[in-house]
């Protein structure tokens, strides 16, 4: 009776914390969305506990910093989605200037798809000074840009540019995708996107040459 009793309390225990995991997720997934849509300081916790649909009670036991905590781990998600984004893009091109047009399209299409309605998710806790509010805050928008820029350097670095070379070429992918991502909304138009491709691949073709026909086989 002990040891059917123990296992029934191991597995309730294990699926709790699975709903609780879950929840957690669907908050965090949902403050990255909106912080997106709205920005910081226009995204309030009752709002991510409506798109999660989790628990209100669940808010402070999974993010004891309140709002801060959560924005931080939200920018950190995005920059996790925009890893994995990087490293598909790198996947589809077969050279840095490539990598560069494929990325820089599949922004323009979130961002046109969105009906120019979604943003950066890291942004808005540098230029609404969310570092005020909690050192996490502007530490994770740090790491989180870093994250995105270090992955174009590796891969710049891969196709064939030096060191240097691929930083300087990751810092402007990343500068003017993010201010694309401002513009193109204002405008509601494409052409932002279009404009950074245009430039940063130009200077990609540059630094690393894209490889004859007869060496990409």
């Amino acid at each position: 009776m002990y040891v059917s009793q123990h296992m029934f309390d191991v597995e309730r225990l294990g699926a709790d914390m699975g709903r609780r995991s879950d929840a957690r997720q669907r908050m965090v997934d949902a403050a990255r969305q909106l912080i997106r849509e709205r920005g910081y300081h226009a995204t309030a916790i009752s709002d991510v506990l409506e798109r999660s649909s989790a628990p209100r009670g669940s808010v402070y036991f999974h993010f004891p910093d309140g709002k801060a905590q959560l924005a931080a781990e939200a920018a950190e998600s995005h920059a996790r989605e925009q890893v994995k984004v990087i490293d598909s893009a790198a996947e589809q091109a077969g050279s840095a200037a490539g990598l560069v047009e494929v990325y820089l399209d599949m922004a323009r299409d979130g961002m046109v798809n969105s009906g120019y309605s979604r943003g950066c998710g890291i942004a808005p806790l540098v230029t609404e000074a969310a570092d005020q509010e909690s050192d996490e805050a502007g530490a994770a928008s740090l790491r989180a840009f870093m994250a995105m820029t270090d992955r174009l350097v590796f891969h710049f670095t891969a196709f064939g540019a030096d060191g240097p070379s691929a930083r300087l070429l990751a810092d402007a992918v990343i500068a003017g995708t993010e201010g694309a991502l401002v513009t193109a909304r204002a405008l509601r138009s494409p052409a932002p996107f279009e404009a950074v491709r245009t430039v940063t691949a130009g200077h990609a073709r540059a630094i690393a040459p894209e490889p004859a026909a007869s060496q990409r086989h």
